[in-house]
């Protein structure tokens, strides 16, 4: 068994008109490269970690067409919730409807094989930004906004913080690793120890797989090792839309 990553797939099968081709050619065909570097990749008895914005969907009636897309895919998928992924129900509603291969992290933490996974989606943060390493462009998809509610922000994010906590408060004693999954970079560029960073040292994490970015300049956010836990950028575009392997 083998673990990869991949996050921000952005699918857009339940909501054709969200298609991320929109940003350029490096989003040409993307769900095809998706599907194709996949398949070349992993294998049905694989982990594969997808820390957010799964589906353009707007409701989980749409988002099901996506799931069952991700389900077809060989390998045991878990997600979290990103920013975009206003389809996201009640724990009860998911139960219901989420496919077979697909697990997903609400406010809990699952156990697989030996391996303990936890996380929340996180939110924009003070204490670090990432300007200076994007091409940035403008999204046709993006409401505009009057001005930044700072105070907002920030108590989004605090809250996420605990619901971090309570993730993590959930690992399996039993796990030989323990992973975390934020949709959001839990750590600035420069790794200094950040409100989050500390969490996640505090519950002895050792890989925190992450999404959220794009437009990165390549190579320009390699991130790393700091303090014990180890930083992986996986959205798909920086990977060029192929599955990168944690384990």
């Amino acid at each position: 068994m083998k673990i990869w990553a991949l996050s921000d797939p952005h699918l857009c099968f339940g909501a054709p008109k969200k298609s991320m081709e929109v940003f350029g050619p490096p989003w040409k065909n993307y769900i095809d490269k998706i599907y194709a570097n996949w398949l070349e990749c992993i294998e049905k008895e694989d982990l594969v970690l997808i820390p957010g914005d799964i589906s353009w969907a707007m409701h989980l009636k749409e988002a099901l067409i996506d799931l069952a897309w991700l389900d077809a895919l060989p390998g045991h998928k878990i997600i979290l919730r990103g920013n975009h992924d206003y389809w996201w129900s009640s724990k009860a509603k998911l139960v219901q409807a989420m496919p077979s291969s697909i697990q997903w992290i609400h406010n809990d933490a699952i156990l697989w094989q030996y391996i303990a996974i936890g996380g929340s989606r996180l939110w924009d943060t003070y204490e670090y930004q990432f300007t200076n390493y994007i091409e940035f462009k403008e999204n046709p998809l993006q409401k505009k906004l009057s001005e930044k509610n700072a105070e907002k922000q920030e108590a989004i994010f605090s809250r996420e913080l605990e619901r971090l906590k309570l993730s993590l408060k959930q690992l399996s004693p039993l796990a030989r690793v323990r992973i975390a999954l934020t949709h959001y970079p839990p750590i600035g560029p420069h790794l200094n120890p950040s409100r989050t960073s500390e969490i996640l040292e505090q519950f002895q994490i050792q890989y925190c797989v992450f999404g959220h970015l794009h437009n990165v300049r390549r190579k320009a956010l390699p991130f790393g090792t700091a303090r014990g836990v180890q930083y992986i950028l996986t959205s798909c575009d920086y990977l060029d839309f192929k599955p990168l392997r944690i384990l």
